[in-house]
């Protein structure tokens, strides 16, 4: 078989349903294949939305996503992309083409080192440079992308190697020396953290996207319910447990509920499981949670005690460690002031917002939610349209809220969605979007309609990159040094490409719209014209500790 047949034939072994991306000059011996083959292909107009695609299926799905790009520009196109997914832990294997090995450091057309440039943005990446090898590595870069702590693996593959002909050898196992994820926590430790949880007064679960990852959500919920501890939750790990449920707190940090960073503050005991202690959460390390004791679990030893230093650290798949958990509890700790006073605190720092002179954009996503009944898969972009939507909708489910946490990648939303519908077709997809980020890569409008990919988009529509325009507003004396946009007819646009589009600048307007758009067989641009200069509340300025929150109403 041939390097490209071979690809593909490991392709389909691995169980990939759908590829997107992008052809050119060094990958299509792979193209030609990919002609006749069973996998769908999604063309997106540009390599980045690929990627995002491919990462928005993957966490959608829990399968790994695949996408493939030519060598140099294509190449370095997918890198956002990659980087995306490196950060938020997303199982994703990009192929990329590459310059025949005989021309590789010759400044070839096209060339570019992209094993050397995604070298610090992978879990593992491999220049192929023997066909006989290229089965061995496919099966191997599926494996460590989906196993341990997830993340992106890149295969380059230059085109003498798809070329040429090998003799098919499927590896039934992998080995990798020196790669063996740890996946039960130590009994040692294990007990340690049973001995301060069973003592706590006030513990709080602290929990992020490895609850997700490690397909632990309804364990958590049992381990929350069962040992009545309440629970908070980082932007990655909205939906590992029930938004609805009363012992949730929402998202702490920057921009979370003042009620879950006070809460924290004031815990005799962290519980976190999933997460890493990032800069967003925390605010000012020194000061964070000064008298709370810390379990830390995670399967990357790497991220333990590497932010935030913690007494009982367990190295460990979420899901075998919270079942171990269970099983060796002997007595639960009484938290029953605590949780009243959790009760108080919801209640003297609830989310609120006001009216002002246009739309308000919190309405909106309250109004989605109800319409949805929190049934639908919602990705956003990145700014204010982010936190809006982290805020105001309740996620119950897992894989039902996407979005770029670590990297912050304007324009993840719109090809996250069409990736995240191409996994799930069975769900309502919508994308929360700003007028900004939207802009980024409204190409995949394209993409959408030639395909039959119905997604959603509601653009909240206010004129600025909301965002660093209410930083300007509040550190730098409302000197809005270019974040005032110049915007399309939103709705003439995605017309002109065959989709829907709706504008909305009144309050009765939003609701019909929304219905409208879920009834529509084609993407749907839904244009609110929001508050220009409306702000998230509340908010941590950086640097500062937890409770030291601007909580002025939006």
């Amino acid at each position: 078989m041939t390097g490209a047949e071979i690809l593909i034939e490991c392709l389909k072994r691995e169980g990939v349903e759908v590829m997107f991306g992008y052809p050119g000059g060094q990958i299509l011996p792979t193209f030609d294949k990919l002609y006749d083959c069973s996998i769908r292909f999604i063309l997106t107009r540009h390599e980045q939305a690929a990627a995002h695609a491919a990462e928005g299926y993957a966490r959608a799905t829990g399968k790994v996503g695949v996408c493939i790009a030519t060598s140099g520009p294509g190449a370095t196109n997918l890198v956002t992309g990659i980087a995306n997914a490196f950060m938020d832990s997303s199982p994703l294997v990009a192929i990329t083409g590459q310059v025949p090995t005989t021309l590789i450091g010759n400044d070839a057309f096209q060339e570019a080192d992209v094993t050397g440039i995604t070298r610090p943005i992978t879990k593992h990446n491999y220049l192929v440079k023997d066909t006989r090898d290229l089965a061995r590595i496919v099966r191997e870069a599926f494996y460590i992308a989906s196993s341990g702590r997830p993340g992106p693996v890149l295969i380059d593959l230059p085109s003498d190697v798809q070329k040429k002909e090998a003799e098919f050898i499927w590896p039934e196992k992998v080995e990798l020396r020196g790669y063996h994820p740890t996946l039960y926590g130590h009994p040692g430790q294990i007990k340690k953290a049973l001995k301060l949880i069973e003592s706590a007064k006030r513990p709080i679960i602290y929990a992020g996207g490895g609850v997700i990852s490690a397909g632990a959500s309804f364990l958590l919920t049992d381990f929350a319910r069962q040992l009545q501890i309440p629970v908070t939750v980082t932007l990655m790990g909205l939906g590992c447990f029930p938004g609805t449920d009363e012992l949730f707190l929402g998202m702490l940090g920057m921009h979370g509920t003042a009620y879950a960073n006070h809460a924290i503050m004031e815990s005799d005991l962290i519980i976190a499981i999933g997460a890493r202690f990032d800069d967003r959460v925390t605010g000012k390390v020194d000061a964070f949670a000064p008298n709370a004791k810390k379990i830390h679990i995670d399967i990357d030893p790497s991220s333990i005690s590497k932010n935030v230093k913690v007494d009982v650290p367990i190295v460990g798949d979420v899901k075998n460690v919270l079942g171990q958990l269970l099983e060796g509890v002997d007595k639960k700790p009484d938290t029953k002031d605590w949780l009243k006073h959790i009760e108080y605190l919801k209640k003297k720092y609830p989310l609120k917002y006001q009216w002002k002179n246009k739309l308000s954009p919190q309405y909106i996503i309250e109004q989605l939610y109800e319409i949805t009944g929190g049934d639908a898969i919602i990705t956003t972009e990145v700014g204010q349209n982010q936190m809006w939507a982290a805020q105001w909708f309740r996620y119950t489910q897992p894989r039902t809220f996407i979005s770029s946490g670590g990297l912050g990648t304007m324009g993840f939303g719109f090809p996250a969605a069409i990736g995240a519908k191409v996994g799930r077709p069975d769900k309502l997809v919508f994308d929360i979007a700003g007028d900004g980020s939207i802009q980024m890569n409204i190409q995949e409008i394209a993409t959408c309609v030639c395909n039959k990919i119905p997604v959603k988009v509601l653009i909240l529509n206010n004129g600025y990159l909301g965002m660093v325009r209410q930083w300007q507003e509040l550190f730098y004396k409302r000197r809005y040094s270019y974040t005032c946009l110049y915007n399309p007819d939103f709705v003439r646009l995605v017309e002109s490409y065959g989709g829907m589009g709706i504008r909305v600048t009144a309050k009765e307007e939003v609701r019909p719209a929304i219905e409208q758009a879920i009834k529509a067989d084609t993407v749907v641009f839904i244009d609110f014209h929001i508050e220009s200069e409306e702000n998230v509340f509340p908010m941590v300025p950086a640097g500062e500790a937890l409770n030291r929150m601007i909580e002025g109403l939006a």
